[in-house]
């Protein structure tokens, strides 16, 4: 991963970001005095979210919320609806981050911008319609508009409603576009990008290594997944729990307070009845000026307030109820005088405390009259005697509602605090734990050990991020730094002495090959000039495309260094036999042959001691085998074809050429071009045919190194 010089870590209150924190104030400034200026004009547009768009625009997400989270937040003060609108703004926020992330807010693309406007209005016109029905109190604005629309015949109320807040709401984010527009195109680039907010905690990556360094992959599931998702499901769980014990403390709260109103109802009814002349209603059926006043103050009462659904007045006897008083109501009138009304079910494991009148607690009923609580209170005489019930029901039914407003509220609140804090901690995992985490993976995952420049600018790769989280992260970071820097520097000092021992592994075998070649007079300088050849052929080999699947460097290495072992069976032959000045007889070159076989055995002791020693099994395909033939007419095996080691197939070529050229004691050297003319007859028959034709390809090569030896020779 490559890290640019002159990039700094930015803290955490840089001036860029003290920069984008001016940038969300004026970003929410801009909402309030726009939302105020088009009140102020009675503009058929709303303009209060110029600002977040424009924050979220050049910005980028979490200031875009901040400004839309927060604006609501200080409207509310003024105007409480407000603040059930703020995740409208939020979501405003998010859309425009998002559509201004890749090539931003542009005149030269308008259909993204028509997009963009397209979405913002299905957030606030769409999504802002339901608000109204969800939330007592919220009048629907442009209320007249949508009365014209309703009248046209053409839309029933929500259909109306809806379509207005679409069409007002489209032209408030057409306007509001292109106001950002405007100043997303004024603005300089230079200055732009000092509002876009951050965050680092390291040396800054570039674009490509900010998306690398976040798609790193993972075996199951990412750090930031893992984080955002228990994040999620804490919120929910908390938001959930909250809202439940709210709901239910707010039931428990509403059901209370009707309560105290029905017995307070109930108890001013009570003292306007006089206990005495209750008798005397039932008889006379409330023909006296006296029922008729004491009817007027229940029904003043009741009027009172509009929870209160009915009051009457009953006398409570074995055979039912007895109609005092039964006020009228808009929908249903009130019973005669006298008449007896049947127990209601809900109220017969109270007959007994009603006939003695004794007080009782307010009931909750839900018969044909509707979900009521229904509070009596006893109506004594002088002498304690219990003569009437006077009784006050009051409608529950709006609890349901005041449960399903509050219930909305919470849930706007909520999603809008979420969206706020999701983003937030979003922001603050990505820069303090996946960059830094990941750009220290992504450091440390390319580490090269082969040269001691690759080692350095692998350690530089690391001391370059400079993570200054001040947390873990930052520990882990140096804990690594100084872990890889100590490493570095192990095997360095390694690889330093694994050269020092290649070194004299390799000055060993070529005194081993010398100890060998000294007591062979006719071969001069034979193991060093073969081992160069093969090189000359590997290389020759490789270059051509031959055996790829076996000629890599490693290979070469031990082919190359272990090749002055070839001929090491010849310490076992007979120095008479090793020096014969003249042609060997056939019994000699049968002794000869067996050099190859005691070269095995030498070499395969060796491997018993070291066997994992790569160099050492060449050794011995080296020593056994270079001396069969392609065609299977060679020693000691009679192997063909690629039954061969590829190292002595290798091998055969070059120790045949060199014999060739050198002057022996019982022959003249051969001239280049013969020794070359009789390489190429032999392919196909003695030699691997594409050896002999990667050997040939090389003749400067293998030229130059003839006339060197022959010259040191001299």
């Amino acid at each position: 991963m490559r890290q640019k010089q002159n990039r700094a870590p930015e803290k955490l209150f840089s001036r860029r970001n003290f920069i984008t924190v001016l940038l969300c104030l004026a970003g929410i400034a801009c909402n309030l005095l726009c939302g105020a200026l088009s009140g102020k004009l009675h503009l058929p547009l709303y303009l209060d979210t110029v600002g977040t768009v424009a924050t979220a625009a050049m910005g980028g997400v979490l200031p875009g919320v901040i400004v839309g989270f927060f604006t609501n937040i200080l409207k509310s003060l003024t105007d409480s609806s407000a603040l059930y609108y703020g995740v409208l703004n939020v979501l405003i926020a998010l859309t425009a981050a998002v559509f201004a992330r890749k090539d931003g807010f542009s005149f030269r693309n308008p259909k993204k911008m028509l997009r963009a406007v397209l979405v913002f209005t299905m957030i606030g016109g769409g999504l802002g319609a339901l608000i109204p029905w969800m939330l007592e109190g919220i009048t629907p604005d442009n209320a007249a508009l949508t009365r014209r629309l309703v009248r046209t015949g053409l839309f029933n109320e929500a259909a109306a409603q809806v379509t207005t807040s679409l069409v007002t709401d489209f032209a408030d984010k057409a306007v509001t576009v292109l106001i950002v527009l405007l100043i997303v195109t004024l603005l300089p680039e230079k200055i732009r990008k000092l509002f876009r907010f951050s965050g680092w905690m390291q040396t800054p990556l570039s674009k490509e290594e900010s998306v690398a360094a976040k798609k790193l992959s993972f075996r199951v599931m990412s750090l930031r997944t893992k984080i955002l998702l228990v994040l999620s499901i804490s919120l929910v769980a908390v938001s959930v729990g909250a809202t439940g014990i709210s709901m239910v403390m707010y039931r428990k709260a509403l059901i209370r307070d009707r309560k105290k109103l029905a017995q307070g109802v109930a108890c001013i009814a009570a003292q306007a009845v006089q206990p005495d002349e209750v008798e005397r209603y039932l008889a006379e059926g409330g023909d006296s000026e006296s029922y008729r006043e004491t009817e007027r103050l229940l029904y003043t009462l009741r009027d009172s307030t509009a929870d209160i659904e009915y009051v009457y007045v009953y006398r409570i006897e074995p055979d039912g109820c007895h109609v005092v008083f039964d006020l009228d109501t808009d929908e249903l009138e009130g019973s005669p005088v006298g008449e007896v009304i049947p127990f209601d079910e809900t109220f017969l494991p109270l007959i007994p405390s009603l006939l003695d009148g004794d007080r009782i607690e307010p009931l909750e009923s839900n018969d044909r009259y509707g979900w009521l609580l229904t509070a009596y209170e006893p109506v004594y005489d002088d002498k304690g005697v219990c003569q009437a019930y006077a009784a006050a029901d009051i409608s529950m039914e709006q609890i349901g509602e005041i449960q399903r407003s509050f219930f909305a509220e919470m849930l706007s609140l909520f999603l809008g605090f979420f969206i706020l804090i999701f983003v937030f901690v979003r922001w603050l995992v990505e820069y303090h734990i996946i960059l830094p985490v990941n750009s220290i993976a992504m450091s440390t995952g390319t580490f090269a050990y082969d040269t001691e420049k690759a080692r350095e600018s692998s350690i530089e790769r690391i001391r370059e991020l400079k993570i200054h989280t001040g947390d873990e992260v930052e520990n882990l970071y140096h804990a690594i730094a100084k872990t890889s820097d100590d490493s570095m520097r192990y095997v360095a000092d390694v690889q330093e002495k694994n050269e020092q021992i290649s070194q004299m592994q390799r000055a060993l075998i070529m005194v081993l090959a010398d100890i060998v070649e000294s007591r062979d007079q006719n071969t001069g300088a034979h193991v060093r000039k073969t081992a160069a050849y093969t090189e000359i052929i590997l290389h020759a080999l490789r270059k051509k495309g031959y055996y790829t699947d076996q000629l890599n460097d490693a290979y070469i290495s031990d082919v190359v260094n272990s090749a002055p072992l070839h001929d090491i069976g010849k310490i076992h032959v007979p120095d008479a036999i090793l020096n014969k000045p003249g042609r060997l007889d056939v019994d000699e070159y049968a002794v000869m042959k067996t050099h190859t076989s005691a070269g095995k055995e030498i070499i395969s002791q060796a491997i018993a001691l070291v066997p994992d020693s790569c160099y050492l099994i060449e050794a011995r395909n080296l020593a056994a085998y270079h001396h069969e033939k392609w065609d299977g007419s060679g020693y000691p095996e009679g192997l063909s074809g690629e039954e061969i080691p590829l190292s002595a197939r290798v091998m055969a070529v070059a120790d045949v050429f060199d014999a060739l050229v050198s002057r022996r004691s019982y022959k003249e050297p051969m001239s280049f071009e013969e020794a070359m003319d009789i390489i190429r007859r032999g392919a196909g028959k003695h030699f691997d045919p594409l050896v002999v034709e990667a050997f040939v390809s090389e003749q400067k090569a293998v030229r130059k190194i003839e006339k060197k030896f022959s010259e040191m020779s001299k």
